[in-house]
């Protein structure tokens, strides 16, 4: 059995969507990697973004730091993948977070 892998590329940063579950709002963040960006109270870090080569536009796998409260261990570390967000999703009582796409410029 052969298991074929994604030739990836480093994009810029990524555009992720957060959501305000008590306020029913919708975020748009576009972050550089290593930026920072809030939501809510929530810290939410994005470490790096990767994409296929020959699909830039397709998908978007995010390295996401989360910190509930500054200082603390995160509440979340790992990689987020567009098409399959519930693969490694945030696991908060009020908000939800998940990558959109890589950038490039």
């Amino acid at each position: 059995m052969t298991v074929e892998e994604d030739v990836v590329a480093r994009g810029t940063g990524a555009i992720l969507k957060g959501l305000d579950m008590l306020a029913g709002t919708v975020q748009d963040m576009r972050l550089a990697n290593g930026e920072t960006a809030a939501l809510g109270w929530l810290q939410i870090t994005l470490g790096e973004c990767r994409y296929p080569v020959d699909n830039p536009a397709g998908e978007a796998y995010a390295w996401i730091v989360v910190h509930d409260k500054p200082g603390e261990a995160p509440i979340f570390q790992g990689w987020m993948v567009a098409s399959s967000p519930a693969l490694d999703a945030l696991d908060h009582p009020r908000f939800d977070v998940w990558v959109t796409h890589c950038t490039t410029d």
